[in-house]
């Protein structure tokens, strides 16, 4: 929701002092979400594994309801700053929904569980952006509807937030129906025997530190199994989300500093279509794709085919425009969602494959509190990094945003990396 309408709200906050400083302050708002939950994700993953899944779930969805909703009515830019982090802070909901999508199917289908939680990410993709980019500034686009001293007219962005509030509102009623799934499988605990890919890096004793025991939740830390998947889990989440943030302020800002010019509806537009085919390439090819190539190896494919997918990017406003513009935007969008998605439900996996049910919400907690920080640390300085390259446009080794999408790579060329050893083991489960 946030992404289409960030940069005109940056602007209207009037805190940036000139155009090529917006992506700056702008990335400070998409970090403040994440760093309030990579504080708090430990802890919720603490309370869904003695109190339940539920609770934790509940409790994210109010929070939603009452932060978002506040987040429209943002009048001053630290104000963004504070609802955001607060609901990072209550957003436990991450690690427990992966741990009850394992727990809520039979051993069988937990895998096809966890997929359909990466596909929830193309259902947002296709809602959120829809949302943020047709009902930003209603009074502005719609002002037969939407008067300029209506409340909407006032707060320009409070329509968007209040819709996806309302959203949250209809899911938290909906756990009305919700079962509760802790110790279901109490009986059932997988024997997860764990070995390296290439090297017997991991011994036998990786078994016991897996597990659930005494002491269990710091011995995690010994899992290599799981951290290993947690470290890559969290090196790609990072490329991502810089991505998303980079995206949206390239789309948005002036052709003349190498951006796009779209405004919040074409930025939305993009973001929705390549959500939709997202959400149908995650529920009917990738399930196939799963089947014939090993996880590891889907990784390490789809980020080398990220690499000049990336590269081509600041290529496109000085050879498209019109409608080939918007088409080869919206096949690259999709395209590097794709490959982001395959290899997020595949780090899902790897994660819940490595510990028991007793300490599956406590594992994902770690993987959320890992993955907040450098989520947290992507938008800023994906954002410090965006408003340098606008300010650089003739310079002559990587001008303008060839620079961005340059860090871009080498993150994502540094995933690859850390998907061979040594620094890479898992489980011998097959996936």
């Amino acid at each position: 929701m946030l992404f289409p309408f960030l940069y005109f709200m940056i602007r209207d906050l009037h805190i940036a002092r000139d155009e090529k400083d917006i992506g700056f302050y702008a990335g400070f708002v998409g970090a403040s979400f994440m760093a309030g939950r990579a504080l708090t994700a430990v802890i919720w993953g603490m309370v869904a594994d003695k109190r339940g899944r539920k609770q934790v779930i509940v409790i994210t969805l109010t929070a939603i309801v009452i932060f978002n909703t506040l987040f429209g009515l943002s009048s001053t830019y630290w104000m963004t700053i504070l609802t955001r982090a607060l609901l990072g802070l209550l957003s436990g909901i991450l690690g427990p929904i992966k741990a009850y999508a394992t727990e809520a199917c039979r051993k069988e289908y937990s895998h096809l569980g966890l997929s359909i939680v990466s596909s929830s990410r193309g259902v947002g993709l296709i809602v959120g952006p829809a949302i943020g980019g047709y009902l930003a500034q209603p009074a502005d686009k719609y002002p037969g509807i939407f008067s300029k001293k209506s409340i909407f007219g006032r707060f320009p962005y409070f329509l968007p937030s209040l819709s996806v509030s309302i959203l949250a509102f209809i899911a938290l009623i909906s756990c009305f129906w919700l079962q509760e799934t802790l110790h279901k499988h109490t009986g059932d605990i997988t024997d997860n025997t764990i070995e390296t890919v290439e090297d017997p890096l991991a011994s036998t004793d990786a078994q016991e530190m897996s597990l659930g025991g005494s002491g269990g939740f710091l011995k995690l830390f010994k899992n290599w199994p799981l951290m290993s998947a947690i470290i890559l889990y969290s090196i790609f989440a990072l490329e991502d989300v810089a991505y998303i943030e980079v995206f949206s302020l390239w789309a948005i800002s002036d052709r003349r500093y190498g951006g796009l010019s779209f405004s919040t509806t074409d930025v939305g537009n993009v973001l929705a279509i390549s959500g939709l085919f997202l959400m149908l390439y995650q529920l009917f090819i990738y399930p196939s794709v799963a089947k014939f190539v090993a996880p590891i190896t889907l990784v390490r494919i789809t980020a080398i085919l990220t690499v000049p997918l990336l590269s081509s990017y600041a290529i496109m406003p000085t050879v498209l425009s019109g409608f080939p513009l918007h088409l080869v935007v919206n096949c690259a969008s999709f395209l590097k969602n794709a490959f982001t998605v395959s290899s997020i439900t595949v780090f899902n996996v790897l994660i819940n494959d490595a510990v028991t049910q007793d300490v599956r919400g406590q594992a994902n907690g770690i993987a959320v509190t890992i993955m907040s920080i450098t989520k947290a640390i992507a938008p800023a300085v994906a954002g410090i990094i965006f408003s340098w390259a606008q300010k650089r446009q003739k310079a002559s080794f990587l001008p303008g945003d060839h620079l961005v999408f340059f860090m871009l790579n080498v993150v994502t060329v540094i995933g690859i990396v850390f998907t061979f050893r040594p620094f890479f083991v898992r489980s011998t489960i097959n996936h």
